[in-house]
């Protein structure tokens, strides 16, 4: 028996590109509420399913949110931060629509927990702190650790050196320009945690508030960490994406 073509995730898909566009285009800026379920599946002539598949990757996107009892919105895309990462070459161009202040500057100190993850002999490390902005806003708080070998080569940036300083430039992109060698793997972890108070200053949060935070440890061709980099996300600046996929195809279904 053939295939048969999924005519509803096409519909949904064609739906979905419709609605991103008006959204784009403003059609519901104001606080215009989106149409209802209903009302999309009667203008469109689909099923009931086929919006509800559309609408939640807009969701998903942050191209829109739901408020319980009232109905769907458009997010405010303006000043919002959207990351789609899947790679490392992703995560190095970080900074392609924003920049980094620094907060504190590049220096030697003793951090036991980051030098355990870093796989140190010793619980010295260089750390740098900053804050991502982007559009004029703070999206994210971010303390990068390295190993000894890896922080000197950073000592003569000067935008690394002074409070308030700004780049356009990732600290992994810094240090993947000066290491021997390449950034070819990092291990991500994400979580809910208490945002600390220096945290919660630089990225207009209350302390303590229950804050994204994403965990990154980024290795070379070696296996030998070079950077860990602890990330606390503002909540109403920042939409993280990623999407999946299957690794290969093994045959279709009859």
């Amino acid at each position: 028996m053939a295939r048969r073509t999924d005519g509803a995730k096409v519909a949904y898909r064609m739906l979905a590109d419709q609605l991103r566009d008006e959204v784009a285009s403003d059609v519901y800026a104001g606080g215009r509420r989106l149409p209802t379920e209903a009302e999309l599946a009667s203008s469109h002539r689909v099923s009931r399913q086929t919006v509800r598949r559309a609408m939640q990757e807009l969701v998903a996107e942050g191209y829109v949110y739901r408020v319980p009892g009232r109905g769907t919105f458009a997010a405010d895309r303006k000043h919002r931060y959207l990351r789609q990462l899947g790679s490392i070459e992703d995560l190095l161009n970080l900074a392609v629509d924003s920049e980094l202040e620094v907060v504190t500057p590049l220096q030697r100190r003793v951090d036991i927990d980051a030098a355990s993850r870093l796989r140190l002999d010793s619980d010295s490390l260089y750390c740098l702190t900053f804050r991502r902005l982007h559009q004029g806003a703070p999206v994210c708080h971010t303390s990068t650790f390295h190993p000894p070998a890896i922080g000197r080569t950073l000592t003569d940036i000067p935008e690394l050196a002074t409070v308030g300083a700004k780049t356009a430039t990732t600290i992994i992109g810094l240090v993947e320009a000066r290491m021997d060698g390449l950034i070819v793997a990092a291990d991500q972890s994400i979580t809910v945690g208490r945002v600390p108070p220096e945290a919660a200053r630089e990225i207009q949060c209350e302390p303590g508030a229950p804050l994204l935070r994403i965990d990154r440890l980024y290795y070379d061709e070696r296996d030998r960490p070079v950077e860990l980099a602890i990330n606390w996300y503002n909540p109403d600046m920042y939409t993280y994406r990623v999407r999946l996929q299957r690794s290969q195809h093994r045959g279709t279904r009859s």
